[in-house]
């Protein structure tokens, strides 16, 4: 069964607990971890050990899982205590961006080479560095998407497939999940309002409200059988807590409805 998340930092302006609350009353299955220094760190990766267990409590205590966790940073030793923290919650993908600029050869070497010894760290704590395509960087497309997978031989890498940034690369999302589908160990998910740029607020982020065919998207995701986590990741300015409740309850349900009709919910 697919598994339905929400990043944290929707709710940043909130303590994590109360952002692990809002998930509950939703409906999700768990939460995407925010580790994301100058953002949002919900997760304080350089005091881990004191910030990982009151986490690791609440969730528990909820009933939610730990689905992923998104760093962002390339950093050797921010991702090093990333992996030690998601080691010890149990969190199975740590999700970070390629960096660089699109379309500079030296920029995509590079990415590869640094995710490649990333991942090779990643998989010595048993969790799985997952990288996703990302409007301007030095892998932005479907085709600099599936030149990092092929040339990453670690088991500790995974794409994360997130279809606005495809969508705002001037693809299809549900027409280019099948080519990537074997490499990928995490979705990001959001709508996307026109096409581009950003993605549009974050009300217009919500699933249905924009402009990328979900409804296709997942049923290339199930047809493919992919079974891991579909995380809902929106960003842009603080919200409130009812605004933020909004957001993750309508597309909770918007993602939760098109799921059960294809059989995977």
């Amino acid at each position: 069964m697919i598994k339905l998340g929400v990043n944290t930092v929707l709710f940043k302006p909130f303590s994590v607990v109360e952002a692990m609350q809002a998930a509950k009353l939703a409906g999700f299955d768990g939460v995407e971890l925010s580790a994301i220094q100058g953002m949002c760190e919900h997760l304080v990766l350089d005091d881990w050990r004191n910030s990982a267990p009151p986490i690791k409590a609440a969730a528990e205590e909820l009933g939610l899982e730990l689905l992923s966790m998104e760093v962002a940073s390339l950093d050797e030793d921010r991702l090093r205590k990333a992996f030690e923290a998601a080691q010890f919650l149990g969190v199975p993908v740590v999700n970070v961006g390629p960096g660089g600029k699109s379309n500079i050869p030296e920029d995509l070497e590079k990415a590869i080479a640094t995710l490649q010894a990333r991942a090779e760290m990643a998989a010595t704590y048993g969790v799985s560095l997952c990288c996703k395509a990302h409007v301007g960087a030095s892998i932005f497309s479907t085709p600099t998407t599936i030149a990092a997978a092929e040339a990453i031989t670690s088991t500790g890498f995974g794409v994360d497939m997130d279809p606005s940034h495809i969508h705002r690369a001037g693809e299809k999302p549900e027409d280019a999940l099948a080519s990537v589908v074997k490499y990928m160990r995490h979705v990001h998910i959001r709508d996307c309002y026109g096409p581009g740029p950003s993605p549009g607020e974050p009300r217009l982020q919500a699933c249905g409200r924009g402009e990328i065919n979900l409804y296709g998207y997942f049923q290339a995701l199930v047809s493919a059988g992919y079974d891991g986590p579909v995380c809902l990741e929106v960003i842009g300015g603080d919200q409130t807590l009812q605004q933020a409740q909004a957001i993750a309850s309508e597309s909770y349900g918007y993602m939760n409805a098109i799921l059960k009709i294809l059989g995977a919910r």
